[in-house]
């Protein structure tokens, strides 16, 4: 390469970002802190760390299981449906109740298939009871006995194209990050805003009573204030753009605390009821999930669904004429 092209190809300016980096960059001013924009060097120190952090959310959504059919046919046949609800009625409540769901459905695209998918999550519960277990040909009362059962089920980004679900995940899944650090920016506020009181009272302290303590009150009121100052200091040194843009690139270089998803595999029978190891039963079956763990630190098994769009119309139907005959009474 001649000089003058280096020179020329060193002048060229930067291509911008692509579309989707583009779009994550505003989410991060958005859903953060408007003032990092005033950051110097904004999106070129981001850029990689959501780069990263894009894959990263990539890769998770990528990982979930499914499409698993979610209808009566599976409570009937699939131990994992039938482990997620109580009875078969449970998933057209489900359904109907989904505010998610009945948006979807009234929207002119619900009609372009059959089916339509979305990611089905639900909280993993567990209750301990006393009850009847077979033992060799002995049957026996008041035997503890774990209890597995799921809770809060809920339908995530519908779609009748999987991609466009997925694509909806990934975009929530950097939410949830940017959500996480904006939680840990308001927790730095708060604590300056403590911090600052502590100083005005404590100043206020050793004004109004200066004549009236001895030296060595003085003396300790006098650090006590230091180290609050030098406290509120640093407190409002983080909050500061440049330095908040170096924490959140170092946050979005590491995600995987802040959302993830863990393996989980339980033994379970007909009833839900755990069992320590797998055995010889038809009624007994090993279900395996990943839990997805986010901002809010709660568990939630998570799993991409297949469901029937007729069925989902049925449920919404159902649910509205109970609800409307509940008004009646």
């Amino acid at each position: 390469m001649s000089l003058f092209s280096a020179v020329a190809d060193f002048l060229k300016p930067a291509p911008p970002p692509d579309p989707s980096l583009q779009k994550a960059l505003g989410r991060v001013a958005e859903l953060v802190d408007p003032m990092l924009k005033l950051a110097p060097g904004f999106e070129k120190k981001l850029s990689g760390p959501l780069q990263h952090a894009l894959g990263y959310c990539d890769g998770l959504v990528a990982s979930l299981p499914g499409p698993v059919d979610i209808n009566r046919q599976a409570f009937a046949n699939d131990p994992l449906v039938h482990a997620l609800f109580a009875t078969a009625d449970d998933i057209f409540q489900m359904l109907g109740r989904s505010q998610a769901v009945r948006d979807f459905l009234a929207e002119p695209c619900s009609w372009e298939s059959d089916h339509f998918y979305a990611m089905f999550a639900a909280r993993r519960q567990q209750k301990k009871q006393l009850g009847m277990e077979q033992q060799g040909e002995v049957i026996r009362n008041d035997v503890p006995q774990l209890v597995l059962y799921f809770s809060g089920q809920t339908l995530i980004e519908p779609s009748c194209q999987l991609e466009t679900s997925l694509h909806g995940l990934r975009c929530k899944a950097l939410e949830s990050l940017l959500h996480t650090f904006h939680s840990h920016v308001e927790v730095l506020r708060r604590e300056r805003e403590g911090l600052r009181t502590d100083v005005s009272i404590e100043r206020a302290h050793l004004t109004t009573f200066h004549s009236a303590m001895g030296g060595h009150e003085i003396e300790v009121g006098t650090r006590h204030l230091a180290e609050l100052d030098s406290k509120l200091r640093h407190s409002a040194e983080a909050l500061m753009p440049e330095h908040l843009l170096e924490a959140l690139a170092d946050y979005l270089l590491s995600p995987e605390p802040a959302l993830h998803l863990t393996p989980v595999s339980i033994t379970v029978d007909r009833l839900g009821i755990v069992k320590d190891e797998p055995v010889q039963d038809i009624n007994v079956h090993t279900i395996n999930f990943p839990e997805l763990t986010a901002r809010d630190r709660r568990l939630h098994l998570a799993m991409l669904a297949r469901i029937s769009r007729d069925e989902a119309l049925e449920a919404v139907e159902m649910v509205r004429d109970q609800q409307h005959r509940f008004m009646l009474i």
